[in-house]
């Protein structure tokens, strides 16, 4: 149950399958060499994983601020980042980042080296302190930790922008000479980056959703229970109330058509034309039978 021996033997997984990698000729067996590679990427995800558990454990108020995190597109989060990372960082420091340009390849590199270094200092002096002491963590182990987290973080924020996903990493060897497998191949394109504007945008938009909850309990579209219950039907119901209030009950909130599309947040932007026909609808009903909508809005049909 402790994090330093479960440390130890992910670890160990790492090492054990780097050293097949590097017994394995990639031509002469390329299926095995794609099934080692993936198997890397998993035990490499583990190893990540617990070793957040023990910078939570062990440095929890002296973690870098991942504050600049919410500038990221959000399909960007949900995959992994932390083992994209390490990725990107070897492929840096191996020369296969075709479409670096070579200034921000210069600024790059020393990053990607210095996150891998720390890295492996950080595997060395846990794999010591869970074969001598598996259960404490002194002032050597903490100082560490800070420094692998805040140099992961700083190549997080310099790099992550650029990563949106990966594909499968193809087993090559450079000019046919080396006869170790080296990564090759990946996936990457650039993606938007969310700017200040449009992350405050983004905020109007939950503030908008939050008011939309509290008159639709007021009214009785729904009740506290269905809330506390994480009731599946609110995903739809809150939404297509939003619209309604953004339009008629808040018109000088995010959905004010009376700006342009480009100073709209991205969310709606792109159905500017769509609100503007819903809002014109929307005005020409009575009191009656807006609230007729709005229930009928609040049902599963």
């Amino acid at each position: 149950p402790r994090l330093l021996s479960q440390f130890f033997f992910a670890d160990e997984r790492v090492t054990r399958v780097v050293a097949e990698i590097n017994g394995l000729d990639a031509e002469l067996d390329p299926q095995q060499y794609l099934v080692l590679l993936n198997q890397l990427h998993l035990s490499q995800a583990h190893l990540l994983a617990v070793l957040e558990r023990i910078m939570e454990e062990c440095i929890p108020t002296q973690r870098h601020s991942r504050d600049y995190l919410v500038k990221f597109p959000e399909e960007l989060l949900v995959d992994n980042l932390g083992n994209h990372m390490l990725f990107a960082a070897e492929c840096l420091l191996a020369g296969t980042f075709l479409e670096v340009e070579e200034a921000d390849g210069a600024q790059l590199r020393p990053q990607a080296r210095n996150l891998l270094c720390s890295l492996e200092l950080v595997r060395t002096v846990l794999r010591e302190q869970s074969l001598s002491q598996p259960g404490s963590y002194p002032e050597p182990v903490r100082a560490v930790l800070v420094q692998f987290d805040r140099l992961f973080a700083e190549f997080e924020l310099r790099w992550g922008p650029g990563l949106r996903c990966w594909g499968e990493v193809c087993c090559a060897r450079a000019g046919g000479a080396s006869q170790s497998p080296h990564l090759s191949s990946y996936v990457s394109s650039l993606v938007a980056v969310k700017s200040p504007e449009e992350i405050y945008r983004q905020q109007e938009i939950i503030v908008l959703f939050c008011e939309t909850v509290e008159r639709a309990l007021r009214l009785g579209y729904l009740t506290q229970e269905m809330i506390d219950g994480y009731e599946p039907l609110l995903m739809f119901t809150i939404p297509r109330l939003a619209i309604i209030s953004g339009l008629l009950i808040y018109p000088e909130g995010p959905l004010s058509l009376e700006r342009s599309p480009e100073q709209m947040s991205q969310v709606f932007s792109p159905f500017y034309n769509l609100l503007k026909k819903i809002r014109d609808l929307l005005r020409v009903l009575s009191a009656e039978e807006l609230c007729l909508l709005e229930r009928s809005l609040c049902t599963a049909e």
